[in-house]
């Protein structure tokens, strides 16, 4: 591959120019040192060429390469995925007034009623189109069940049936926001799947103070955000441990949040993975499509993680506790939100 002129790019070019300025005064005043240990100049003198060059290097570092970083950080967190939040701080950040009224222009765009109405018709019509191969399903496992009730097989008969009932909170419920009721309800239906695999070997317990349960249960926090966390603890931790293994999920109110924290008693990770696992989760929240590997669970918990972000902001979200052979706990913050909330397209733009 051939490699990059960096001179290409202005920024360099500037760099460069300032740098080679920077080395020339650097040396008019080694030069000027000289010359004072001779007695040649004075010390007055010495002094003013170096509050010269002593300014230059302070202006150039707090005038030109810090505003330079942050214009630099800026871009790559859009780059990222994070939406533009506001022109306010444009004016410290941006290289020039013609990129400022670009970003102003592209805030606009984004934020426009048309692209929004545009986005909602595209959603709309997602949802019904995706509707039809659903049905389908829906009407296959039916007929499943029919089939084992009628050849005394209610095994069979009740685990289709919870499986058409996780299919269908999974694929036809298209809200962003759902009740804590009705997720721990899939939860139940995807645990009682789970137990005609591993049986007794299995058991979920759902805690919280019962004076918060009506606040609790009514909250609105993102759609599958619990199974898939369930999900992994089983595969990662259960199902790699010998004898009985607990699930647990607990909620704690606070005044203006939902704590949850869903546990395992399984083989836990050791510290390095742990805190791996940590610092994407604290990474960027435009990670979407992670590519690592999912045998340690990244892909799920960011999935959830970067859902939690961009619905209600970074300072939500999620971390993992572990102790290795012990048991993990998956914590997550959500704002606590009543049964009336909405989260529109022009939220998340905004």
């Amino acid at each position: 591959m051939k490699k990059e002129n960096p001179f290409r790019y202005i920024s360099n070019r500037i760099a460069f120019m300032a740098a080679m300025i920077g080395l020339c005064l650097m040396a008019y005043q080694a030069e000027q040192t000289i010359l004072l240990w001779q007695g040649e100049i004075c010390v007055w003198k010495w002094l003013l060429h170096l509050g010269i060059t002593g300014f230059y290097f302070a202006a150039a570092w707090f005038w030109i390469f810090i505003p330079y970083r942050r214009s630099e950080k800026f871009v790559e967190r859009i780059q990222d995925g994070h939406m533009i939040s506001g022109s306010g701080d444009l004016n410290n950040v941006l290289l020039t007034p013609s990129a400022k009224r670009q970003m102003e222009m592209t805030e606009t765009l984004l934020k426009s009623p048309q692209l929004i109405d545009l986005n909602e018709r595209q959603a709309q019509y997602l949802a019904l189109q995706n509707q039809i191969n659903p049905h389908f399903l829906y009407n296959t496992l039916e007929s499943i069940r029919g089939e084992a009730l009628i050849a005394g097989l209610d095994s069979v008969a009740d685990m289709t049936e919870a499986l058409a009932k996780f299919f269908r909170y999974t694929i036809t419920r298209v809200e962003n926001l759902v009740s804590v009721e009705e997720e721990l309800d899939n939860c139940e239906t995807y645990f009682r799947i789970q137990q005609y695999r591993f049986g007794d070997r299995l058991r979920l317990h759902v805690t919280y103070e019962e004076e918060d349960r009506e606040d609790i249960m009514s909250c609105r926090i993102p759609k599958l955000i619990l199974q898939p966390i369930l999900e992994n603890s089983i595969i990662h931790g259960t199902e790699r441990k010998v004898g009985t293994s607990t699930l647990r999920i607990h909620f704690t109110r606070t005044q203006k949040r939902l704590l949850i924290r869903i546990s395992d008693d399984g083989v836990g990770m050791d510290e390095e993975t742990l805190a791996a696992l940590n610092d994407r989760l604290n990474g960027s929240g435009g990670d979407i499509a992670c590519r690592e590997n999912g045998r340690r669970g990244g892909i799920a918990l960011t999935n959830v993680n970067n859902r939690i972000h961009l619905i209600f902001g970074e300072e939500y979200g999620m971390h993992v506790y572990s102790i290795p052979q012990k048991g993990t706990d998956v914590e997550l913050t959500i704002p606590l939100t009543g049964s009336d909330i909405k989260i529109d397209e022009r939220d998340l733009l905004s």
